[in-house]
C-alpha cells in the first residue's frame, strides 16, 4: 500500500483521523474524495489480524459498493443468507429484499477486508501513516468549548431511555488539535496537528477516553470469542447461527454462536456473549465456545484437529454506548463511539455508515460552518440509530431472562415466516415505505421498549 510522506514541519492537515479500521478508513475516504487534506495514523501495518465474524451484511456491501469496492469482493465468498438454530430446530432465512441494500452478503476475513478499505481512501487522495500510534490528544485548553478529559465507565450516562444514548448539550469533548504520535518501528515521535480530529480507534479507544468519552454501563456489553477451523463445508450458502449456546451446566445463556463460511477452506466460528445482567459475568467465553465447538453439527467438522489456531476475543460497547460523539472540532464514529447493533453484534456496516455520516458534517465544517455543524452530526446520529438501538437494547435485556429466551425461540423456530420477519428487524432491513409485518413487530417492540427502563450499572 503506498503511504503518504511525513509532511512539512508545522503542517496543519484539514482533518486527523485516528485509526484505519472500517469507521476510519471510510471517513477518510469520503473525505478525501471531496478534496480534504485527510491524514490517517493507524497503529498496525495491514495487513494485520483482527478478531471479528468477518460476515458482510446487506447494509455494509452497500457501503462497500458506494466506495467503489464491490469489485474487490469478488473472490470473497457470497452467501444468500442465515441458517438459524434452536432448541432442536432449524430454518434457512434468505436476505430480504429491501429498495436501499442488496438481497445478499459477503465474508471475508478483516486480515484482507481492512487493508482494501484504507487503500482506497490513499487512492482518493488521504495520506495514511501504518505503524503509527496516537499517544495522546494535543488539547486546545485555551480555546472555547468545555469537556471533561478523562472519561470512564458512568452509572448512567445522558441520552436516557428515549434516545440513543449520546451527549447532551452539555457534554461535549474538548478542543483537540491533533495528536502526538510514535512510529512504532523508529520510535521517533512527533506531533501531527489538524483543524479536526476523528477518533476511530476502536471499542478500547485510548485517544476518546483521554478526551473525555465513556461508557454507559445500563447498556449492553457483548463479549465475543472466535477462532478459525478448516471444514468440508467451507463454500456453504449460508452463514449459521445457534441461539440456545449453553455454558458448562447446560444452562442457555443470553447470546449465540455462529458459523460463517469463507470459502477459503475455512470457517469463522464463534461466540457472543450479551453481559447486561449481573449473572452471566462470571460466564467463561473458553468454555462457553470449546461447549459449542463440541456441540456443532458434525458435518461442519469442528474439532481441535481442524483448528487453526487458538482463539481470539473482545468486549464490544453496544447501542451508542460510549459518548459524548461530538465537540468543538472533534468527532467519534465506530466501535469508538459503542455504534455496534445490539441486536446482532453487527459492527461493520455502522462503522461505515458513522464514518461517512460524520465525514458529511466535517465537510460542511470546513466549508464555512465550523464548530456547529458538528453538533449537527451528533443530532444526526441520534435522529438515524436512537430510536433502533434503544429498541435492540431493550430486545437484549429481554432474552437475557433464560426462560423468555427459551420461550421466543421455541416458538420463532415454528414459524418461517415469522423468524424471516425477526431478521429483518434484527439487520435493520425495514422498508422506509412499507408497513409490512417486520415493521408492525418493530413498532409492537417500540411499545414495549418504552415500558422497560434501562438498568442502571447492569453491565
Amino acid at each position: 500500500m503506498v503511504e503518504g510522506t511525513n509532511g512539512k514541519h508545522g503542517h496543519v492537515h484539514d482533518v486527523l483521523v485516528i485509526g484505519a479500521g472500517p469507521s476510519g478508513s471510510a471517513c477518510a475516504y469520503w473525505l478525501a474524495d471531496a478534496g480534504w487534506d485527510v491524514a490517517v495514523v493507524e497503529k498496525k501495518r495491514f495487513p494485520r489480524e483482527k478478531t471479528c465474524g468477518d460476515g458482510l451484511t446487506p447494509r455494509a456491501v452497500r457501503q462497500l459498493a458506494d466506495m467503489g469496492l464491490e469489485g474487490a469482493l469478488a473472490g470473497s465468498h457470497r452467501y444468500h443468507g442465515l441458517r438459524s438454530f434452536g432448541f432442536g430446530r432449524s430454518l434457512e432465512l434468505t436476505w430480504p429484499d429491501h429498495p436501499d441494500f442488496p438481497a445478499y452478503g459477503y465474508t471475508i476475513t478483516r486480515y484482507d477486508l481492512d487493508g482494501l478499505v484504507c487503500e482506497r481512501a490513499v487512492k482518493a487522495g488521504a495520506t495514511v501513516w501504518q505503524a503509527t500510534e496516537a499517544l495522546e490528544p494535543l488539547l486546545a485548553h485555551d480555546s472555547a468549548g468545555g469537556g471533561r478529559p478523562g472519561g470512564a465507565d458512568r452509572p448512567g450516562g445522558a441520552g436516557g431511555a428515549g434516545g440513543a444514548g449520546t451527549a447532551t448539550s452539555s457534554e461535549v469533548l474538548p478542543p483537540c488539535g491533533g495528536a502526538t504520535v510514535r512510529d512504532r518501528e523508529s520510535g521517533e515521535t512527533r506531533d501531527v496537528r489538524a483543524r479536526y480530529v476523528v477518533v476511530a480507534d476502536g471499542s478500547n479507544s485510548r485517544i476518546g477516553r483521554a478526551l473525555g468519552t465513556a461508557r454507559q454501563r445500563n447498556h449492553p456489553l457483548g463479549m465475543a470469542l472466535r477462532g478459525y477451523y478448516r471444514s468440508p463445508r467451507h463454500d456453504d450458502p449460508f452463514i449459521e447461527s445457534h441461539l440456545d449456546i449453553r455454558d458448562a451446566e447446560g444452562e442457555v445463556v443470553p447470546g449465540y454462536g455462529w458459523i460463517f463460511p469463507l470459502g477459503d477452506g475455512r470457517v469463522n466460528v464463534g461466540v457472543g456473549l450479551l453481559s447486561t445482567d449481573r449473572r452471566w459475568k462470571g460466564v467463561n467465553t473458553s468454555r462457553l465456545m470449546d461447549s459449542f465447538v463440541q456441540c456443532a453439527p458434525q458435518s461442519w467438522g469442528l474439532s481441535p484437529e481442524s483448528a487453526c489456531g487458538p482463539p481470539t476475543g473482545g468486549k464490544l460497547p453496544m447501542g451508542m454506548a460510549v459518548g459524548p460523539h461530538a465537540g468543538e472540532n472533534v468527532v467519534v464514529i465506530g466501535d469508538a463511539g459503542g455504534s455496534i447493533n445490539p441486536f446482532n453484534g453487527e459492527g461493520i456496516a455502522y462503522g461505515y455508515e458513522t464514518g461517512r455520516l460524520a465525514a458529511a458534517f466535517l465537510g460542511e465544517a470546513l466549508s464555512g460552518g465550523g464548530a456547529a455543524a458538528l453538533t449537527g452530526y451528533e443530532r444526526q446520529l441520534t435522529e438515524s440509530y436512537g430510536e433502533y438501538y434503544r429498541i435492540g437494547r431493550a430486545f437484549v435485556r429481554l432474552i437475557s431472562n433464560p426462560e423468555v429466551m427459551r420461550r421466543c425461540v421455541s416458538l420463532g423456530m415454528h414459524s418461517e415466516w415469522f423468524m424471516s420477519e425477526l431478521l429483518r428487524i434484527m439487520a435493520n432491513l425495514m422498508r422506509p415505505e412499507r408497513a409490512g409485518a417486520s415493521e408492525i413487530g418493530y413498532q409492537l417492540l417500540d411499545l414495549a421498549a418504552r415500558y422497560l427502563p434501562e438498568e442502571p450499572g447492569a453491565a
